[in-house]
């Protein structure tokens, strides 16, 4: 167990390294406002922040015990159940987006993913971030003491 511990642990850093990086884009830009190559990276950041999010699950999962649970869908469903990620249609959506950036190019299906990420997909990978860090804290608070 303490391997996994480890290893969920440091694709959370990781994770919160790729959200920063998404979230330089998302939180603080206006979707009108962005060029087309602007559109092109919060997409490509978009996509390899969800690619950690659900891997990161996967080894979290793995850690407490779910060793057979693999793949994006199985591990956003015990997500789900385990109350770490909420908002089960817009995750949903989320992962759809993923795929679709991964088959297609087409620039109203651009315009849509990149204005989904800022709208719905990063308050919700915020939200994780948020979860993961009090599961990594054990649920204690901190003290100056």
């Amino acid at each position: 167990m303490q391997n996994n511990d480890i290893r969920w642990e440091q694709r959370f850093s990781n994770y919160k390294k790729a959200l920063a990086k998404l979230e330089e884009i998302a939180a603080h830009k206006q979707l009108d406002d962005l060029s087309e190559l602007e559109q092109e990276g919060l997409i490509q950041r978009f996509e390899y922040t969800y690619e950690l999010a659900w891997n990161t699950l996967q080894d979290l999962l793995a850690s407490k015990g779910y060793v057979d649970i693999k793949g994006p869908t199985p591990v956003l469903r015990q997500a789900l159940t385990d109350g770490y990620i909420v908002d089960e249609k817009g995750w949903r959506q989320m992962k759809k987006s993923r795929e679709l950036t991964s088959h297609t190019y087409n620039s109203d299906t651009a315009e849509q993913i990149a204005e989904d990420v800022m709208v719905v997909f990063y308050p919700l990978l915020k939200a994780l971030e948020t979860k993961l860090e009090e599961e990594r804290l054990g649920g204690k608070q901190q003290t100056i003491f």
